[in-house]
């Protein structure tokens, strides 16, 4: 037994298992987790099983119906009394021995598939728990590593807040003490080339009535 069935095996052991390969939510998780290789072995021959289980299945149930329909037969026959019948009946009762015996050989190879439809279910769900744990504890790792960036990061942002503030705190004041020591007059004239953009005149196109103007003056 190998590690991994170490570890996951006693999680499973005398639990009656679904078949993971005919439910849906096992399917819907490889959306989110990659199917390795050995997975799709694994589920490969479960449904090989599966098939082969469901063939041995269903023809058995046809010989039980051709075994039905000869001993129905051999019933309506014995009333009749003539040798075309004996032979009949006779044929019918060889055939209906090589029913039996076919039913015994499908009845025997049934016997064999649930327990090894239980292993090779087991093994995949092995598998399957093992890839998944792996990508969960590789999450994990990248949820630790993203938490403290966001967590280093909140700390920056709220350094960088106060950082601002301080700064349009300290510009407030130094506007407001070069005003009150050198008067608006000035404070203006130095605004208009610390902010020059908020100083510029809008020269508008002239329009027909100043046209008119210029030529009449």
């Amino acid at each position: 037994m190998s590690r991994v069935e170490e570890k996951y095996r006693p999680a499973i052991a005398g639990k009656k298992l679904p078949i993971v390969t005919i439910d849906h939510k096992w399917h819907q998780l490889f959306a989110r987790v990659e199917k390795t290789n050995a997975i799709s072995d694994k589920e490969q021959e479960l449904n090989e099983l599966l098939r082969a289980q469901g063939k041995c299945n269903s023809e058995m149930k046809k010989v039980r119906q051709i075994k039905k329909k000869l001993m129905d037969e051999i019933v309506e026959l014995m009333d009749q009394q003539d040798a075309a019948t004996d032979v009949k009946v006779e044929e019918n009762r060889r055939l209906i021995n090589e029913c039996n015996d076919k039913i015994k050989e499908f009845q025997d190879e049934a016997l064999d598939f649930p327990g090894k439809i239980e292993k090779a279910n087991a093994e995949l769900m092995i598998e399957t728990m093992k890839v998944c744990y792996e990508n969960m504890r590789l999450n994990e790792h990248h949820i630790s590593s993203i938490g403290k960036w966001i967590a280093d990061v909140r700390i920056e942002l709220k350094k960088n807040v106060v950082r601002k503030q301080e700064m349009e705190i300290a510009n407030q004041e130094i506007y407001s003490y070069m005003h009150d020591i050198f008067g608006a007059d000035v404070i203006d004239i130095f605004d208009m080339k610390f902010k020059p953009d908020e100083h510029k005149v809008v020269k508008q196109k002239p329009t027909e009535n100043d046209s008119e103007k210029e030529s009449e003056a």
